[in-house]
């Protein structure tokens, strides 16, 4: 059998930035020469969707609006490929978790079938890896104390870039085409949905495990980019409530 390299857990700090894809793309050139492609998708290229629950009263949505220190949020998250989801097919079942300025998150790899068992009604799986016992117990607990309920789908593209060596754990991520929906809440569904940033915008992610590099602090001053607090789930939310226009709220 061939070794499990799921990555169950990270803990890392996040930054988040928007940007015209024209000032991404010249941002893009100037890291490449510091960094890796990602060796996930087509030279770091690839398609999320991202299915998220939360309860009746929106407590995930406005436990981050209100700036709560410690915060967690569900999501089912499915890496596309060309051919239809079944629900034989893997996604993950993400806990994505804030304390502080510390991002944690733990995921563990089920069957599309199952992950809607597991956080629609919080059935356990029948059979899963023992390690993820723990993430399933706590992702139950969460759906049957909160009544999770499914309530948006994000999707973007995505451009991924990792450290070297010399920079273990750094990731920088450039994601357009951003859009939700707040309907047809199937992953399978060929909806592709609205924007809820402008398709002219980039959401640029720097996630690193204890801190950023000085060429990167340095490469952020020269093209002048702002630090964002942004928030897709909270985004997209927002502008299918006509809380917000296609811009985040800087």
């Amino acid at each position: 059998m061939a070794k499990d390299s799921t990555i169950r857990k990270f803990n890392r700090f996040e930054l988040k930035y928007v940007l015209s894809i024209e000032n991404a793309r010249k941002f893009a050139q100037a890291v490449k020469s510091f960094l890796n492609v990602d060796s996930y998708g087509e030279k770091g290229k690839y398609a999320i969707t991202s299915l998220y629950y939360d309860s009746p009263d929106y407590r995930f949505y406005w436990e981050k609006m209100e700036g709560i220190k410690f915060r967690r949020k569900l999501r089912i998250r499915y890496y596309e490929k060309k051919e239809p989801l079944t629900n034989e097919d893997p996604v993950f079942v993400e806990i994505k978790q804030r304390t502080d300025r510390v991002t944690q998150k733990r995921r563990a790899k089920l069957s599309y079938k199952d992950a809607i068992k597991l956080c629609n009604k919080g059935i356990m799986p029948d059979s899963y890896d023992p390690k993820d016992k723990a993430t399933l117990q706590e992702v139950q607990s969460m759906v049957l104390l909160y009544r999770l309920r499914p309530t948006i789908i994000t999707s973007y593209f995505r451009q991924a870039y990792i450290g070297t060596e010399y920079d273990l754990g750094l990731r920088i991520t450039f994601d357009t085409n951003v859009r939700y929906r707040d309907v047809d809440l199937d992953l399978t569904s060929k909806n592709i949905g609205k924007f809820m940033i402008r398709p002219t915008l980039s959401v640029m992610e720097i996630k690193a495990n204890e801190s950023i590099p000085y060429w990167l602090t340095e490469m952020i001053g020269e093209h002048n980019v702002p630090l964002v607090r942004v928030s897709k789930y909270c985004q997209a939310i927002d502008v299918a409530k006509n809380k917000s226009n296609l811009t985040f709220n800087f």
